[in-house]
């Protein structure tokens, strides 16, 4: 028989591998989506050329919602050498690189639509929706974990049991707000290959960029499924409790 010592060397095996293939996921869905951009969609640019600057949307909505986002998760469970006030910090540090990439993203598509000749229409299609429903679920999250965990640490014995109480909450909604950016941004890219390949060259891949789609799609979908698994299967920190009452003289 397996002796317990055994299993949870196995478990923490385990652990570090699917830490390492979602990290592989992660960096693989912003490096593919700059790849694309770059070799198929002819780059970057401002409000000179607005198809150009829509460019940034697709990238910086992968790297604020998905990379830095995901990586924020994982280094909260990864790192235990730390105080665990570092740990949330560097946890606050990653959230604070995604508001930056997903309000710079969203002003880009925007401000692109506007300068289209005639302009395109906002917010009527699945992904405009979901996109719009997985920001207000992260700006929730962000303004409640920063309160909750941080704010709330200069009364720390008071407030212990509170903020204990809303860790499984947090992290819960934090997979699931990761999940709908996963969603929405397959849905994006979908849309976009539509749009500018049209629906016979998508589905017939006469174009490599089909196929780089394809596998952008594949890998983010990849990414979600990794993280649900890998964060699913490793305890929440939990906040001592202390029993210390505090008296005011």
């Amino acid at each position: 028989m397996r002796s317990k010592e055994e299993d949870t060397m196995g478990s923490k095996v385990g652990f570090v591998f699917s830490m390492l293939i979602t990290g592989i996921f992660l960096t693989a869905s912003l490096v593919l989506v700059i790849f694309w951009v770059m070799m198929y969609r002819g780059g970057y640019a401002w409000q000179s050329e607005p198809k150009k600057e829509f460019n940034f949307h697709p990238t910086l909505m992968v790297a604020g919602f998905i990379f830095f986002s995901g990586f924020s998760m994982l280094f909260y469970r990864m790192v235990t050498c730390c105080r665990k006030i570092f740990v949330k910090l560097l946890h606050t540090v990653f959230h604070a690189f995604s508001i930056v990439c997903i309000a710079i993203g969203f002003l880009t598509v925007w401000d692109s639509h506007e300068l289209e000749n005639p302009k395109i229409p906002n917010f009527y299609s699945l992904h405009s929706w979901l996109g719009l429903t997985t920001m207000g679920l992260f700006a929730i999250q962000f303004v409640v974990g920063f309160f909750s965990f941080l704010i709330l640490l200069c009364c720390e014995g008071r407030t212990a049991a509170c903020r204990a109480a809303l860790v499984p909450t947090h992290a819960t909604f934090g997979i699931i707000t990761f999940v709908m950016a996963c969603a929405t941004a397959v849905t994006g890219i979908t849309e976009k290959a539509i749009f500018t390949l049209g629906a016979k060259s998508y589905s017939t891949w006469e174009t490599e960029e089909a196929l780089i789609v394809n596998v952008l799609g594949v890998v983010i979908a990849a990414a979600a499924i990794s993280i649900v698994f890998t964060l699913h299967g490793r305890p929440v920190r939990k906040l001592p409790i202390r029993m210390t009452y505090h008296t005011d003289l």
